[in-house]
């Protein structure tokens, strides 16, 4: 299954690869109580599900975040810079079943909403200069 949610922020992949860490999760997404211990790009947290690993993968257009022991193989993507919408970050979540319970799928669609409302808190109200600093060395000078 896929889930798709569009947050409506100016980012590069370059500020989302340098902004998206495990460490700072929780303050990305409200589904995300906490992380656990965190080194580089893997850790533990305890999110709406439970406790999982968690690994971050840098990707085209942005990062890649999976939990590798859950047993529906959650990942979720959060790109810019790509079609459809090359100005927007998306958020893509998988699971590797074609359908499940309906309140698991409720869980997984406020996970991409919170996702959403995280990126566009974040990044509006962090990132100004630094988002201005990448958004300008992305298109040449001022």
């Amino acid at each position: 299954m896929e889930f798709f949610a569009t947050a409506r922020v100016a980012a590069t992949a370059d500020l989302l690869q340098r902004q998206l860490t495990v460490q700072g999760l929780p303050g990305l997404c409200a589904s995300i109580d906490t992380v656990l211990e965190h080194a580089g790009d893997r850790g533990r947290i305890y999110c709406v599900w439970g406790e999982f690993a968690v690994q971050r993968d840098a990707i085209r257009g942005g990062v890649r975040f999976t939990l590798p022991g859950c047993p529906n193989a959650l990942a979720w993507t959060v790109t810019t810079g790509l079609p459809p919408d090359p100005q927007a970050v998306v958020i893509h979540c998988t699971i590797n079943r074609p359908d499940h319970d309906p309140d698991f799928i409720e869980t997984i669609e406020t996970f991409v909403d919170d996702w959403r409302e995280g990126l566009e808190k974040a990044l509006t109200a962090s990132g100004s200069a630094d988002q201005a600093d990448s958004v300008r060395g992305s298109t040449g000078p001022p």
